[in-house]
């Protein structure tokens, strides 16, 4: 059966999408932990990051590289911080989320509510500075 992302990549889902390339896929978590939380995926469902090959591997954090790039021009952050967990969703993605501290990116704080039209602008800008 096919992951949720799996159907975003189809576009069976629709998503906010920040940025993409022929194998990779970036858009924005809709249950954010900070403005501009995004999730980074292989277009290709392959349920545990580290049952990439080496090449996929390597390709996808250099995609995510370039997208926290994007990401940072968008919105003021001290740094963009990553997590990869892996649990919540049987398809391999990176979260970049934009931090301040440390306790930023704890997953079991509040997230942040946005509107659709705030989602739709916020993706735009970020994918307006992807390189």
């Amino acid at each position: 059966m096919a992951s949720i992302f799996s159907k975003i990549v189809d576009g069976t889902i629709p998503c906010y999408k920040v940025a993409e390339d022929e194998n990779h896929l970036a858009f924005l978590d809709i249950n954010p932990l900070a403005k501009g939380h995004t999730l980074v995926i292989p277009k290709k469902e392959v349920d545990y990051i580290f049952d990439l090959d080496d090449e996929s591997y390597a390709a996808l954090f250099a995609f995510s590289k370039r997208v926290a790039a994007a990401i940072e021009k968008q919105i003021s952050c001290e740094r963009i911080g990553v997590s990869v967990i892996g649990l919540e969703v049987p398809h391999a993605h990176v979260h970049l989320v934009p931090i301040n501290k440390i306790h930023d990116l704890d997953f079991t704080k509040k997230r942040v509510e946005m509107s659709q039209d705030a989602f739709s602008d916020l993706a735009s800008s970020i994918a307006s500075s992807f390189l």
